[in-house]
């Protein structure tokens, strides 16, 4: 387990997080259309070990198609910081490229998941 903050851009949200595996191992893409146009790859957070500790109260909160993912985003930068996954609710998704001092690129290729066919579309 290794513990991180999280900050927007602006400093005017910050997270405080224990990620269990190591950041190339849970870091990932995704290529639904909402996060081919966001463009952050991100790690995987168990819902009890994020916290947010400053800004709660500039954080947006973004859904659509099922609503049942949830991203934030800080109001007033507009960086995405964390999302409640719909693949799994017991899991928060943590903007990889806004944890401090961690560079995603020190990462080398990060993996590719299949949002487009999400299996909880298949009728």
């Amino acid at each position: 387990m290794t513990s991180y903050t999280l900050t927007c851009h602006c400093g005017a949200v910050e997270l405080a997080l224990d990620i269990p595996k190591p950041l190339a191992e849970t870091a990932r893409r995704c290529n639904c259309s909402f996060c081919r146009r966001r463009g952050a790859a991100a790690v995987t957070v168990p819902l009890g070990s994020l916290q947010v500790t400053k800004g709660e109260e500039n954080l947006t909160l973004y859904q659509f198609n099922t609503n049942t993912a949830r991203h934030f985003f800080c109001r007033t930068c507009g960086i995405y910081t964390h999302h409640q996954r719909r693949s799994n609710p017991n899991e928060y998704g943590v903007n990889l490229g806004a944890l401090n001092g961690v560079n995603p690129r020190d990462l080398g290729v990060i993996r590719w998941v299949d949002g487009v066919n999400h299996p909880s579309d298949a009728k």
